[in-house]
């Protein structure tokens, strides 16, 4: 991997583990499922403006993009992306990142089933056994990362797990039915098919009050969507294409230490000794699965 690739691996693990800690800080004042609509929204409006002024965008008019963007939009950004932030109400963003970080482990044990040319070997099992034992030991240790809370909830676990589990198959799709596609346009259509599932079940559900928003909670949203998922996800595309798939990967070892500590320093979240006994067994082992070559993209935060 070039050297001039870590500056911006760098910059994409601090915009995605911010990303954690200041959506957990909104999430105090948005219904989750609210917050993931608007998020998805204004992602898309972003997306809205690349095409209309660039004229280098055209709205893609291929219907087999869209139907698979489609499903992906539902099943694979829709679902996991409303898991993952309901599950920071109940956990901090360093533990909540921590668990994300195995979703290569994950996303091989299903490649070995579907994808025939990514078969397992004793490395990458090892690396999985590794990866997951590191999330066992934060789930059997109940760590929350919130320093009043003593014990986590086993929703909150159970939330990140069902995000990696539909992003795991999402990617399974993507690798299988998708490779000649444009990333951009693939993004573009799955946010934007994702907010408009996503918000009329908020406004169904939950309403539409916000008058309990202040200046922070707003500021949360428009980083959230602007910053992590739009900006975030076009730096992930530009590090892919320009540097290669295993300069990305290694923003999976940046993401969880940047979500950890400004957590800490931001939320007063706390970082145990089980916390970064976890973090070691699961960095070591999406290493270990890496070897030569990266997984796919992680799931966006």
């Amino acid at each position: 991997m070039h050297t001039k690739a870590l500056p911006y691996v760098c910059l994409l693990g601090l915009l995605w583990g911010t990303n954690l800690v200041i959506m957990r800080a909104g999430v105090g004042q948005f219904d989750p499922i609210l917050f993931v609509g608007i998020r998805l929204l204004l992602a898309s409006l972003a997306f809205v403006v690349v095409y209309t002024f660039s004229g280098r965008r055209l709205v893609p008019t291929d219907r087999k993009l869209w139907l698979y963007a489609t499903l992906l939009g539902v099943f694979s950004t829709a679902i996991p992306m409303t898991a993952i932030v309901s599950s920071l109400t109940f956990q901090s963003s360093g533990v909540t990142a921590l668990l994300i970080t195995t979703a290569p482990a994950f996303i091989t044990i299903a490649a070995h089933f579907f994808l025939p040319d990514e078969q397992m070997n004793s490395r990458k099992l090892f690396g999985v056994t590794l990866a997951l034992g590191g999330a066992m030991l934060i789930v059997l240790r109940g760590e929350t990362g919130l320093p009043d809370v003593a014990e986590g909830n086993p929703l909150g676990y159970g939330l990140v797990l069902s995000a990696m589990l539909f992003e795991t198959a999402g990617t399974i799709v993507i690798r299988r039915r998708m490779k000649a596609f444009s990333s951009f346009d693939v993004t573009a259509v799955r946010l934007t098919v994702a907010g408009l599932t996503v918000m009329p079940i908020a406004i169904l559900l939950r309403g539409f009050d916000l008058s309990q928003v202040t200046g922070s909670g707003w500021f949360s949203l428009v980083y959230a969507a602007l910053v992590g998922a739009f900006s975030a996800q076009m730096l992930a595309f530009s590090i892919t294409k320009r540097f290669g798939a295993t300069a990305f990967s290694l923003t999976s070892y940046v993401i969880p230490v940047v979500a950890a500590v400004t957590g800490v320093l931001w939320l007063h979240e706390t970082i145990t000794v089980w916390m970064v006994a976890g973090m070691v067994l699961i960095g070591g082992g999406i290493l270990l699965i890496n070897g030569r070559r990266s997984v796919r993209l992680m799931p966006n935060p």
